[in-house]
């Protein structure tokens, strides 16, 4: 106590052992000694026109010009104003305070007591494992949260905004120090390395896992509490709500999702949390691949009907002709929020967040339609699910209307069941899209008839990206040739294209004899699926001799026997990079 004593008995304040601490001038803090004087005989609150007239004179003009220094020791947080309305010093004006009563506050009686607020932080020591990281990081998050309450006036703790943001800065950077000579892995920090988030990513992240771990209340859940953790004015606040909303990174690279509810005033309010299998991944980190992708592979394996297809390309990784490109970055910028924002004014998309788009893609085989639609869910970072359209045909007659419907509910099932909204690749479509059989036609047309009818039905009701591949466009129906917004042509490449495929194709190793001429290869019309197997049957045919050298006779043998041989039209995977 003997620092309460000296400073409320000094007749010199600014000689005082807290003095320095106060970070106040010395009128200011003569204020605060005449508050503490009052305090140590009783009277814990005082009126601030007395302690002005007490200091400055009884007359109007001698006291008020003061005020500020009274509002001053408020927002330093070492006064808090009483009034029957428990005004927050945050809210009250200068002339208010001619009405309030003011007394000490909890952190001002503390340094009195204690003669320091400076932070004692433990020995920087190696963390053990990830539970210790993340009770350091759940405290940052505290301390942000008790930041943001403090500067709303919703709560009585008057340590001043700049102490917690020192405090705040020190515990953050004991948590880089204990990184540093950490040498157990951190899950945590691997994973905000691998998905590269920023600081603001980074806190709105530990927040909702801090929520995770106490029981998921609701604290950090609603968007305005975690933009107010990572804000520290109006602007911020503004600008950071980009962090939660469409097309956000934590959105589309799937780390936060979130549930929309009907809010006590009859809007729509959203509650964020951490998807399952980010979760999984951080509690038991042992685990290498993510449970939503292996979920839903496991499903895949216990039906017959789907093949799931793992992407290992993005759409910058394949050779697409100009036009073609272009109408796949209109599908994949839905995912922007501007973009997605501009739709739902519109009245064009509803409430749904995800990606709407049925595709056609035609052309010959080999142009790379397959691993075009491949290369479009690795870019969406989303799973592929394959149906053969060849197969529904080959079922029991009278079966085929009820399989068709069975496409369609079994992908419904995985991918509700999963949690993950794949995309439907519907291979060899030809006969799903024919022109109908008109007239009365035999038992096999109606059959067939009713079978596309289904299909239809089923494309109006479907939500997603659902993409069918066919050879040809000009014999598909109308009524479902309406019902693709997007219809994609793959050519044969050109020149150009082929050069480039040549070039990316052809095994970067190996050996060539001299005056190896790729552009003349090239100039065979080849598609890149034709391309892609003409180097494998190559690579095979050098590998087996004594001396493995690559030489144009090698290639152009087997470009001569891909273009005389009658396989042209046979299926194809199509090309990749």
């Amino acid at each position: 106590m003997n620092h309460f004593i000296e400073f409320v008995e000094t007749k010199r304040v600014e000689t005082a052992s807290i003095f320095s601490q106060l970070k106040c001038s010395t009128e200011e803090a003569e204020l605060l000694q005449a508050q503490c004087r009052r305090y140590a005989s009783g009277q814990d609150e005082v009126a601030v026109l007395e302690l002005l007239r007490e200091k400055y004179g009884e007359k109007h003009q001698d006291y008020i010009p003061h005020l500020p220094r009274i509002k001053a020791l408020i927002d330093m947080g070492w006064l808090m104003p009483v009034s029957f309305m428990n005004t927050k010093g945050g809210d009250v004006s200068l002339l208010e305070l001619l009405t309030l009563s003011v007394t000490p506050t909890v952190v001002l009686l503390r340094l009195l007591e204690e003669g320091s607020l400076e932070l004692t932080l433990p020995e920087i020591k190696p963390y053990t494992d990830h539970l210790e990281y993340l009770q350091d990081q759940f405290d940052v998050i505290e301390m942000l949260h008790k930041i943001a309450t403090v500067k709303q006036g919703f709560t009585d703790d008057s340590l001043s905004i700049g102490r917690m943001k020192n405090k705040l800065t020190l515990l953050t950077q004991r948590i880089r120090e204990r990184i540093t000579v950490s040498t157990e892995p951190i899950i945590v920090e691997e994973f905000f390395k691998e998905k590269e988030l920023d600081e603001r990513e980074q806190r709105i992240f530990l927040a909702l896992l801090k929520e995770e771990y106490s029981g998921g209340e609701g604290q950090f859940r609603d968007m305005n509490t975690l933009i107010e953790l990572i804000s520290f004015d109006e602007y911020e606040k503004i600008k950071n709500r980009a962090l939660l909303e469409e097309g956000a990174r934590l959105i589309t690279e799937e780390i936060v999702d979130y549930e929309e509810i009907l809010n006590m005033f009859g809007g729509i309010s959203r509650s964020f949390y951490l998807r399952e299998d980010v979760m999984q991944r951080i509690i038991h980190p042992n685990k290498k691949k993510k449970v939503t992708k292996l979920k839903l592979d496991a499903l895949v394996q216990e039906q017959d009907l789907f093949e799931y297809l793992q992407p290992d390309r993005t759409l910058d990784d394949i050779v697409l002709h100009p036009d073609t490109r272009a109408i796949l970055d209109t599908v994949v910028k839905q995912v922007d929020k501007n973009v997605y924002k501009k739709l739902r004014e519109w009245g064009i998309k509803g409430k749904r967040r995800g990606i709407d788009a049925r595709i056609i893609f035609y052309g010959p085989p080999g142009t790379g339609k397959t691993i075009t639609a491949m290369g479009l869910a690795k870019t969406l970072k989303k799973p592929i699910l394959s149906f053969d359209c060849s197969r529904i045909l080959s079922m029991y007659v009278g079966e085929s209307e009820k399989n068709v419907r069975k496409i369609f509910d079994d992908f419904r099932d995985l991918s509700a069941k999963a949690k993950v909204e794949p995309i439907l690749l519907l291979n060899e479509a030809d006969q799903f899209l024919s022109s109908r059989s008109e007239g009365t036609g035999s038992s096999a047309d109606k059959m067939h008839n009713q079978m596309q009818n289904i299909f239809l039905e089923q494309i109006e009701r479907f939500e997603g990206i659902l993409i069918a591949t066919t050879n040809l466009l000009g014999n598909i129906d109308k009524a479902f040739s309406r019902r693709f917004n997007y219809k994609v042509e793959f050519k044969k490449p050109d020149r150009t294209q082929r050069l480039r495929l040549w070039q990316l194709m052809l095994p970067e190793k190996a050996d060539y004899e001299a005056g190896f001429d790729v552009e003349r290869l090239a100039a065979a019309e080849l598609t890149g699926g034709q391309i892609e197997l003409i180097i494998h049957n190559t690579a095979y045919k050098v590998a087996v001799r004594e001396e493995s050298i690559f030489t144009m006779r090698d290639f152009e043998t087997e470009i001569f026997k891909e273009l005389g041989s009658s396989f042209d039209g046979e299926k194809s995977m199509g090309f990749r990079v």
